[in-house]
């Protein structure tokens, strides 16, 4: 069972439930917009919330928090990828495969696998000939939101 949010964010795109644990960062939901915002229940939480603030209003802003990539050696090898790429631009699930010696499809799975998106920036991976997915959806709401941060990024 997940353990409860320890902050909930309202950003402009939907409110971002956010999770520590261990002194590090573990999770950031998206959640719809319009849900319950939360204010930080430890030092950490207000770190995270802060540092989106800046975020949002500076989309240069580098996020400097503790957190672990958490996921298979595989998954840890895109994202690490993934957290190269700087503000402003994207790179294709193509792109990442052929860095890593992988397929793109990989590269989607593990985009998916993300449980901390935003500070491990996987809205900047995008189709050769479109978005792509996002949040393991190829519609809806998770298009909107990786929309509205590439537009953010000026991406």
């Amino acid at each position: 069972m997940m353990e409860p949010y320890h902050a909930k964010y309202p950003a402009p795109f939907a409110v971002l439930g956010i999770r520590t644990g261990g002194g590090r960062l573990t999770d950031i939901d998206y959640l719809l917009p319009g849900a319950a915002a939360l204010a930080p229940l430890n030092r950490l939480a207000e770190e995270v919330c802060r540092q989106i603030e800046r975020y949002l209003r500076d989309p240069e802003f580098r996020f400097e928090l503790p957190f672990e990539f958490d996921g298979t050696p595989f998954r840890r090898k895109v994202w690490r990828a993934i957290c190269g790429i700087p503000s402003g631009s994207t790179l294709t699930y193509l792109d990442i495969a052929t860095k890593l010696r992988t397929a793109p499809r990989a590269v989607g799975g593990a985009c998916g696998a993300n449980r901390i998106p935003i500070v491990i920036p996987c809205h900047r991976v995008v189709a050769r000939d479109g978005l792509g997915g996002f949040m393991r959806a190829r519609g809806g709401l998770p298009l909107e939101i990786k929309r509205w941060l590439l537009r953010h990024e000026r991406a």
